[in-house]
């Protein structure tokens, strides 16, 4: 009983550990582009007309 509880246990953990390396990677390459597309507004300010 305690081994599959264990099983368990240890397959949640890794389950967790995979999703947060997966949600840390994403949120870095969405800040990345995030900066890359201001800094090339920034850059094309002159071009912008309203």
């Amino acid at each position: 009983m305690n081994e599959k509880l264990y099983k368990t246990l240890a397959n949640t953990g890794a389950g967790s550990l995979a999703m947060g390396i997966v949600v840390l990677v994403t949120g870095m390459v969405v800040g990345v582009l995030m900066i890359i597309n201001g800094v090339t507004l920034l850059v094309r300010k002159k071009d912008i007309m309203f």
